[in-house]
């Protein structure tokens, strides 16, 4: 009886989709950190990128797993509209950072069409409130888009990736049809 009352707790959890703690109008909290641009190593400040315009954070649990193979080959079919819209897209994970040079650069990944940090220990994570419930040292499936001031304008947490690309779309054209 306990094995099942946790298994369904378990599965509650899993299919509960995780609400982002940072709301829009909060300060983005400032990071820079280690990460590969088509599996050359990089160093990734938030500030730099919001000098360019808006940021489409991604945080993602980990490289070369399911769902992260689908958000990341999202993003990069995406990247060139999030670029005619002056954004920026970073995705970061604190889950299998020793992977992070041959995910960047992979087609059915990144394709090297972005950025991907490194977040050993869910230190960023953990200021934005992106933590993995069940594994805490891993990233959870958070959006964030931030506007050049640093302000939070979107957040948007579920475990299923299909819809991150759309979410944070919507919101960077909705910030610059506002400007």
């Amino acid at each position: 009886m306990q094995r099942l009352v946790l298994a369904a707790a378990a599965a509650a959890l899993l299919a509960t989709p995780a609400f982002a703690a940072l709301k829009a109008g909060d300060k983005a909290p400032a990071f820079t950190a280690p990460g590969y641009l088509a599996g050359n190593p990089v160093q990734l400040s938030l500030a730099d990128a919001l000098k360019k315009g808006p940021v489409v954070l991604y945080f993602f649990p980990a490289a070369h797993t399911k769902g992260c193979n689908l958000e990341a080959h999202l993003f990069s079919e995406a990247v060139d509209d999030f670029k005619a819209q002056k954004a920026t897209v970073i995705g970061i994970t604190a889950g299998n950072v020793d992977q992070l040079a041959d995910f960047s650069k992979e087609t059915e990944h990144c394709g090297g069409k972005f950025a991907v940090a490194a977040d050993p220990g869910a230190k960023i994570a953990k200021q934005y409130d992106a933590v993995l419930a069940m594994k805490p040292d891993w990233s959870d499936r958070t959006s964030y888009v931030i506007s050049p001031k640093g302000e939070i304008l979107h957040a948007y947490s579920k475990l299923d990736p299909s819809d991150h690309v759309t979410e944070t779309l919507a919101a960077v054209k909705a910030y610059n049809m506002k400007k």
